[in-house]
């Protein structure tokens, strides 16, 4: 063979194998990663359990960037209230009923850098109820040192703020518990960053000082949901990787402030896009699980659903062993909550989605997983409408005894049509005889 025939060869397969290789890769099944492609909207039929939606507080000006949301007794009244925290804003504000489907918004706390979470809980334990955020500084990708911890202390009708955490890259969520058996509340930490990030937990020292101490350094750490996972009698942490690498790790709590670091699982389709974590006894057998929603590609020029979007169940089996299970497939997948939704006595999931294809009018913004109480799940659609939803909780909101909805939209992408700040969907459901 010629010397030119071979220069030829050589030019030809350098060409040749990069893209092939590009092609042919990413639908292995043995990497478990299909290839990215648009797949199409995810629609499902019409949930048999009847909602009725309705606008929570002003409606929206702009585009809302709303970041969490929940549902709780802020206020010890006996009756459920909204809490929000909208980044676009730098508020946190409480919502409260003000009639039969409709709320008067109270703005809490302000002047906040793009606040991604609000723990409250009496970390003082005065006998108030203080505010905890998580601060992430920049809502966009950001790996500077941008992110803090703040405490807001009660004092009579206002706030005494408190940088608990600084120095740190972006903040994305906060969690209490008694980790060092002390009696007194310390604190869990997700320091999401960008390239660069950690899992911590702070020691309460007493008088609203702190020492921080690192259990995980990895970025992208999104949620740290606080449970006894083994069933020892003290509070673990666990907490979603999602940067670099899609793991979920645990920490087991050994006592006197000391963890044992346990990776729990990991996916080698690093564009799974993990997007939060929670945990609830899904199955009822006593122990805690987790629950992972999965469906964040904000990282692409153009967001569209995956077929591997969707959430998971992580079944704990006992001796820090989870055991996955695909429970839907939703597109753009971002939060998660439980409830029993049809008052049938099993706990059910609720699903939001941020990046559904919102071009076609009726794929779903928010679903429920029905449980047939042997954790076999059927998709129902709640709604298809507001759109980009980031965030989820369920509870009783007007004192019925049924699992209501309230969710936010985080609204960064095209299209700009049906967009929401906060909604509610009040629970219908007649009671079964």
């Amino acid at each position: 063979m010629s010397s030119k025939a071979r220069a030829l060869i050589l030019v030809v397969l350098i060409i040749a194998i990069p893209i092939v290789t590009w092609l042919v890769i990413p639908t292995l099944p043995s990497l478990g990663q299909p290839a990215e492609i648009f797949s199409g909207g995810t629609t499902y039929p019409a949930s048999p359990v009847k909602f009725e939606r309705a606008t929570v507080g002003s409606p929206p000006v702009g585009l809302p960037l709303i970041t969490n949301v929940q549902i709780l007794d802020f206020d010890g009244d006996g009756e459920n209230e909204i809490v929000g925290c909208d980044a676009g804003r730098g508020i946190i504000s409480l919502f409260k009923k003000d009639g039969p489907a409709s709320w008067r918004e109270e703005v809490l706390l302000t002047d906040l850098a793009a606040p991604a979470h609000a723990t409250v809980v009496d970390i003082d334990d005065d006998g108030d109820q203080d505010i905890i955020v998580s601060i992430l500084g920049n809502l966009m990708p950001d790996d500077r040192v941008i992110g803090r911890v703040e405490l807001y202390e009660r004092e009579g009708d206002g706030y005494k703020k408190h940088v608990i955490l600084n120095d740190v890259r972006r903040v994305a969520d906060v969690q209490p518990g008694d980790f060092d058996g002390d009696g007194d509340l310390d604190l869990a930490v997700a320091v999401f960053g960008y390239s660069r990030g950690s899992v911590l937990w702070l020691e309460n020292r007493g008088e609203l000082q702190f020492r921080d101490h690192e259990l995980l350094n990895a970025p992208g750490t999104i949620h740290v949901p606080v449970a006894d996972y083994d069933g020892d009698g003290d509070l673990d942490i666990a907490a979603i990787v999602t940067q670099d690498e899609e793991e979920l790790w645990g920490f087991e709590n050994l006592g006197k402030g000391e963890f044992k670091k346990r990776r729990l699982w990991f996916t080698v389709n690093l564009d799974l896009g993990g997007a939060g974590l929670i945990h609830a006894d899904l199955d009822q057998d006593g122990d805690q699980d987790l629950i992972l929603p999965a469906g964040d590609n904000l990282e692409d020029l153009d967001a569209y659903p995956q077929p591997y979007h969707g959430c998971l169940w992580f079944e704990n089996k006992g001796n820090w062993e989870f055991e996955s299970h695909r429970i839907s497939d939703l597109g753009g997948t971002y939060a998660a909550d439980t409830g029993d939704i049809d008052g049938d006595g099993d706990l059910d999931v609720v699903l939001v989605s941020m990046t559904n294809d919102w071009y076609d009018p009726e794929t779903a913004s928010v679903v429920w997983l029905e449980n047939d109480g042997k954790q076999n799940f059927k998709t129902w659609q709640i709604d298809s409408d507001p759109i980009h939803l980031v965030t989820v909780a369920t509870g009783d909101l007007n004192g019925d005894g049924r699992e209501d909805l309230v969710a936010g939209g985080l609204n960064l992408r095209k299209p700009f049509a049906r967009i929401g700040r906060i909604d509610a969907w009040l629970n219908l459901q007649e009671d079964k005889p």
